[in-house]
């Protein structure tokens, strides 16, 4: 693994999949000219809208978003993932998958969102991600690479489900993903102190795609797209407008965190 700059993308998304996939172009491109070697894109990046219309586009939208994907990796000769998008499952419902694409346009790993958002939000909004998704069975993935370090993957609620980032710790991860679209209400409160917990507890870098504003009728996301350290020190926000937050990844600070503090040898519950 060497230093190398990481991109946590912020996204506002509509229910516009050509719109989106320009405004997504625009920011990688932005974050390529600023040097990133990996970058991260949020949550239902290619399509953010009503649930019915997301399920009856979802063969178009998984079939443009994977080949966005690759695209954008051979063209700016990234690695890059694409943080959620529906990929149809049959009978009317869709797997959210989250997918990493190395330089040369190749699938180096997928994940399957496990941990379904449904929540009353004391806003008074109502979400059941479960009636249109169905839940992955299968625990997220690591990627081992050479130069960037061994990569976990995750998507928005898994967020506060701590076992899950420390199932990826053990499998070697030294960064975690964790693309969201983090409802505006509850992200306010939650989602720094949450990602930070992860990135402490684990001593693991987080990077944390973001969606913000408002999207359609009553939609309206967090933002504040963040990198932080292993020793849970926000390196990069993105606020609340659409932009990119840039950090560097360095094996050395790595490797110091865990030095000095060695949390994960020192388990006694496993």
């Amino acid at each position: 693994m060497k230093p190398y700059l990481a991109a946590a993308i912020q996204m506002t998304s509509v229910p516009d999949l050509q719109k989106n996939l320009v405004q997504a172009e625009e920011l990688i491109e932005l974050a390529k000219r600023q040097g990133a070697e990996l970058v991260g894109l949020p949550e239902n990046f290619s399509y953010l809208g009503a649930e019915e219309e997301k399920i009856a586009q979802a063969p178009a939208i998984a079939q443009a978003s994977v080949k966005f994907l690759k695209t954008m990796a051979q063209r700016f000769q990234i690695t890059i993932l694409g943080g959620g998008f529906p990929v149809p499952v049959g009978e009317g419902k869709v797997y959210n998958t989250a997918l990493l694409v190395d330089p040369s346009g190749t699938e180096i790993a997928r994940y399957e969102k496990v941990h379904l958002f449904d929540v009353n939000v004391p806003d008074g909004n109502t979400y059941r991600e479960s009636s249109t998704v169905m839940a992955g069975i299968v625990l997220p993935p690591v990627y081992a690479s050479k130069d960037l370090g061994t990569l976990g993957l995750s998507v928005c609620y898994d967020v506060r489900f701590p076992e899950l980032y420390r199932h990826l710790a053990l499998k070697g991860a030294d960064i975690l993903f964790v693309p969201a679209a983090f409802t505006a209400y509850t992200g306010k409160d939650h989602w720094q102190i949450l990602l930070q917990a992860r990135a402490i507890e684990n001593t693991c870098y987080v990077i944390a795609p973001a969606q913000t504003g408002q999207h359609y009728t009553l939609r309206h996301t967090h933002g504040h797209g963040m990198i932080i350290d292993p020793w849970g020190l926000i390196l990069a926000d993105a606020g609340d407008t659409p932009g990119v937050a840039i950090a560097e990844i360095n094996p050395v600070r790595l490797e110091q965190v865990r030095r000095q503090m060695p949390s994960l040898q020192h388990r006694v519950f496993v």
